[in-house]
């Protein structure tokens, strides 16, 4: 299982701070589990980030419910959105470890409203490898499946 790092000092996570109340934040939505709020990093209006409310550095961290919840709280968050800002296109983004992206070692996911030439690019390099391979890679996959 991946290593992924949390480098936040104990106690000191900006999430968990958001969460206890300590740093205010302009909260959309919580419940028992998850919470939302406003990214100050807005991508387009309407730039919302849904987190865990327990501390959880990456996905693999997380319990069945605090994932059901999160991606739940996402989606209401959609509606929304989609109901005040009238997004042409929806991006949903959730990076794990610093490799994969992840900047604030502490479970969130990004709601974020596009529109045509916004400047959000995501892109990657494809390389389409045979379907042999594929299937292998898939039958790897199917046997490190938890029960």
């Amino acid at each position: 299982m991946p290593n992924f790092v949390d480098t936040s000092p104990p106690g000191q996570c900006i999430f968990c701070r958001i969460v206890s109340g300590e740093i205010p934040a302009a909260k959309v939505y919580e419940d028992a589990l998850a919470v939302a709020f406003m990214d100050i990093g807005q991508v387009n209006p309407g730039h919302v980030l849904v987190a865990t409310k327990r501390h959880a550095v990456t996905l693999l961290d997380l319990t069945q419910e605090e994932c059901a919840a999160v991606m739940q709280t996402a989606q209401r968050i959609a509606q929304a959105i989609g109901r005040e800002f009238d997004p042409a296109g929806l991006t949903l983004l959730q990076a794990n470890g610093r490799e994969g992206g992840q900047t604030v070692f502490h479970f969130h996911m990004h709601v974020v409203p596009r529109h045509a030439e916004d400047g959000v690019g995501l892109s990657w390099p494809r390389k389409e490898p045979p379907v042999a391979l594929l299937r292998d890679y898939a039958e790897r996959l199917r046997a490190k499946l938890p029960v």
